[in-house]
C-alpha cells in the first residue's frame, strides 16, 4: 500500500488527540529503537613486549646465517699477569683465543583472513582488513617476545631422572592408596604452552593456510620413570627430582599405576599434594609423553634463557637454588642490610668472572613481591608508611598517607665507577621462580670489542606483510619476519632459577 500525504495527515491528527481519545502502545520493548554501537571495536588484550622493544634490531642480513669471529682471550707470554722484560731484551709473543660463531636465520609469522561478507558488513564500523592486519602484526610481536626470552633450538632437556617420593603429615584430603608419580620438565616455552587443564605441550602438527604441514615441539622433556609411594588417609604426597639444566618448571603426573594424570605444574623441582586427585582439572595421561620435545632445532633460535643455561660452560652465571624440602623448595634470603643474598652473589660472580654488571633485572610478579619482602624488612626498609604534605592544599588536606613500598632499582656495588643502579622490571611471560639479569651494553672496559650490542635481533627481512592472491571470496594475508637473535656476549646474561615463593 502506498502511503500518501493524506494518510500521514490522518495519522498526525490522531496522535494529536489526548490520551483519552487514543491508546499508544509503542514502547522500547517493541525493539523499534536505534542501535548505539560505538566504533571501532575495543581491543582489550595486552601487547606487552618489553625485551623486544629494548633489543636492538640490525638489518642487512644475507645468506642462511649471520657469522662473526670472537677473540675470547689475550694470553700473555710468560706469567700472564707479569710484563717485566730484562734490559735490552725482547719479550715473548702473546697469543689469542678465537672462535667462529654463527646463528641461522629463521622465519616466524602469523596469518588470518577476512571474508568479503565480513569486510562489507563492517563498512562504517571499522576498516576490518586494516584492523585485523594490525592484530596479526601485534600477535607476531608477542610471539617474538616469547622467542627472544625463551626460544630453544639447541638445548635438549632429555629424560627426567629419578623421582624421590615420601608421604607424611595429616589433615589432607588425599585418599589412601599406593600412588605412582611421574615428572616431566618444561622449558620457558613449555611452561607457557602447558597447563593442568590442557596438559603438557608435547608436539603439534601445524597445517598451514597453504595446506602443507610441519611439526612444532612444545617444550617438554621425556618423562621420568614412575616412582611409587604409599599414602595413608590425610597425608601429603611429596616428590622431587634433580634440577634439569634448561628447565624452569616441572609437570607432575600421578595416580594409580597406569593411570598417572597431570595434577600440578610447579616452578621448582618438587611438589606437595594433599587434595583429591583431579582437583586441578587434569586429564592428560602420562602416556601422552613419549619423547623429548624440548627443542626446535631447525625452526627456532636460542633465546636469552636458553643462552644463559648454555653459558654455564663459560662460567657459573646461572644459580640453581637447592631443592630444599620437597614441595617447599628454597626461597630468596635477606642479607639483613637491604639486599638479597642470592642476587648479591650473582652480581659478584658476574663481576669477578667477566667484569660485567647487569643493566636490567627481569622478574615475575611473584619474585618482585618476594624481593620487596626480603629487601624492605622492618629494620632495613622501615618506615614504609610515608607522610606526604601538599604545600598548595595544606589547610584543606594537611597530609596524605602512602602505605607500602616496592623495589624499582637494585644497587650493584660490583661495577666500575662506584657501582650502578639496576632497574627491576616485571616481565609478563617470565616463569615464576626465575630471575634474569641481563647486561644490555658491555661496560667501558669492553669498548674496543667492535660489538655494538651484547645481543641484537639480526634481520634478513624484517616484518613484512603478504596479501595472497584471491582463491576464495576471502582476503588472505600474513605477516612474517626472517631474523635471528645474535648473542655476542653470552656471559652477560645471569640467572637465578628454582626459586620457591615465599
Amino acid at each position: 500500500m502506498t502511503t500518501t500525504s493524506e494518510t500521514l495527515e490522518l495519522v498526525k491528527t490522531a496522535l494529536s488527540k489526548s490520551s483519552d481519545d487514543i491508546q499508544k502502545t509503542v514502547n522500547q520493548a517493541t525493539g523499534l529503537v536505534a542501535f548505539d554501537l560505538q566504533a571501532p571495536s575495543k581491543n582489550l588484550y595486552p601487547v606487552n613486549t618489553p625485551i623486544r622493544n629494548r633489543m636492538p634490531r640490525i638489518g642487512g642480513g644475507t645468506g642462511v646465517a649471520t657469522n662473526w669471529r670472537v677473540v675470547q682471550a689475550l694470553l700473555g707470554s710468560g706469567f700472564d699477569a707479569m710484563g717485566w722484560v730484562a734490559e735490552g731484551q725482547r719479550t715473548a709473543r702473546m697469543s689469542l683465543t678465537t672462535a667462529t660463531k654463527a646463528a641461522n636465520y629463521v622465519t616466524f609469522g602469523e596469518e588470518d583472513q577476512v571474508t568479503f561478507e565480513a569486510e562489507n558488513a563492517a563498512v562504517s564500523f571499522e576498516d576490518i582488513l586494516a584492523t585485523e592486519t594490525m592484530r596479526v602484526l601485534q600477535k607476531c610481536m608477542l610471539k617474538e617476545e616469547n622467542q627472544i626470552l625463551g626460544g630453544n633450538a639447541s638445548l635438549a632437556l632429555g629424560t627426567v631422572g629419578t623421582v624421590t617420593t615420601s608421604a607424611s603429615g595429616s589433615g589432607g584430603t588425599l585418599g589412601a592408596a599406593t600412588y605412582s608419580v611421574i615428572c616431566v620438565a618444561l622449558t620457558q616455552e613449555g611452561f607457557k604452552n602447558s597447563s593442568v587443564a590442557g596438559g603438557v605441550a608435547t608436539s603439534q602438527t601445524i597445517t598451514g593456510a597453504d595446506g602443507q604441514t610441519y611439526v612444532l615441539n612444545g617444550g617438554s622433556s621425556m618423562k621420568s620413570a614412575a616412582a611409587s609411594q604409599i599414602v595413608t588417609s590425610g597425608q601429603t604426597l611429596f616428590a622431587s627430582v634433580a634440577p634439569i639444566v634448561g628447565a624452569v618448571a616441572y609437570a607432575w603426573f600421578f595416580g594409580t599405576v597406569g593411570n598417572e594424570v597431570i595434577q600440578v605444574i610447579t616452578t621448582i623441582n618438587s611438589m606437595a599434594f594433599n587434595t583429591p586427585l583431579g582437583g586441578g582439572g587434569g586429564s592428560q595421561n602420562a602416556t601422552a609423553v613419549t619423547a623429548d620435545k624440548s627443542q626446535n632445532s631447525s625452526l627456532a633460535y636460542d633465546g636469552l634463557i636458553t643462552t644463559a643455561f648454555k653459558a654455564q660452560s663459560f662460567g657459573s652465571l646461572v644459580t640453581t637454588l637447592a631443592t630444599g624440602t620437597a614441595g617447599t623448595g628454597t626461597v630468596l634470603t635477606s642479607t639483613g642490610k637491604g639486599t638479597c643474598t642470592e642476587i648479591d652473589a650473582l652480581l659478584l660472580n658476574m663481576w669477578s668472572t667477566y667484569q660485567v654488571s647487569p643493566t636490567v633485572i627481569y622478574v615475575n610478579g611473584q619474585q618482585l613481591k618476594d624481593l620487596t619482602t626480603r629487601c624492605l624488612t622492618g629494620t632495613s626498609g622501615a618506615p614504609l608508611l610515608q607522610v606526604q604534605v601538599k604545600g598548595d592544599d595544606a589547610t584543606m588536606n594537611p597530609y596524605q598517607l602512602v602505605a607500602g613500598g616496592n623495589l624499582a632499582f637494585y644497587f650493584n656495588p660490583f661495577a666500575m665507577g662506584g657501582g650502578i643502579k639496576i632497574p627491576i622490571l616485571i616481565h609478563p611471560n617470565l616463569a615464576p621462580g626465575t630471575i634474569v639479569a641481563y647486561c644490555e651494553d658491555l661496560p667501558m672496559q669492553y669498548r674496543s670489542n667492535n660489538v655494538p650490542n651484547t645481543a641484537a635481533v639480526k634481520t634478513r627481512k624484517d616484518y613484512y606483510q603478504l596479501q595472497w592472491p584471491l582463491r576464495t571470496r576471502a582476503r588472505e594475508f600474513g605477516v612474517y619476519c626472517e631474523s635471528v637473535l645474535a648473542v655476542y656476549a653470552p656471559f652477560a646474561i645471569g640467572m637465578i632459577t628454582n626459586i620457591a615463593a615465599g
